[in-house]
């Protein structure tokens, strides 16, 4: 039998705040529900997360009108406070998130198993919007002093 490679892929973005202060960006429900959008007519109205191996996590994204809607979850392999996570979504496919700090900012690189529906080009866009929507949040309106 021949099994196929799978297709991983990688976005990252630089964010100037601290480590910990990502991490918790990244990790508390009140604030995943303020970034976790690819574009601005879509939102995430709830999140709830169970950070630990074993642990659930599922984010309500939908369209703003209403007119479509989906739940992104999973459970979480593998965490390592301030520094990597990995989970393994409920199509099966697998996600590592590395927290690299460094000169007061933190790199975030998301790696993942591309799907079959969408392109990879797509698949891409969509994973990197959000994460830059996340870089935005972070650095612009984090209720963390500086």
């Amino acid at each position: 039998m021949e099994t196929k490679a799978k297709t991983i892929i990688t976005v990252q973005a630089i964010i100037d705040a601290p480590v910990d202060k990502v991490w918790d960006a990244w990790t508390n429900p009140k604030h995943i529900v303020q970034w976790n959008a690819a574009s601005d007519d879509w939102h995430t109205p709830k999140a709830e997360n169970d950070l630990r191996p074993g642990g659930r996590f599922t984010s309500r994204m939908e369209a703003k009108d209403g007119s479509i809607g989906f739940d992104f979850e999973g459970v979480y392999d593998e965490v390592k406070n301030n520094q990597f996570i990995s989970y393994t979504m409920e199509d099966g496919r697998k996600v590592e998130v590395s927290f690299e700090s460094g000169g007061g900012a933190t790199s975030v690189i998301e790696r993942f198993e591309a799907e079959n529906t969408n392109t990879i080009e797509q698949q891409q866009f969509g994973w990197q919007s959000i994460l830059n929507n996340f870089k935005k949040y972070v650095e612009g309106n984090h209720p963390y002093p500086r």
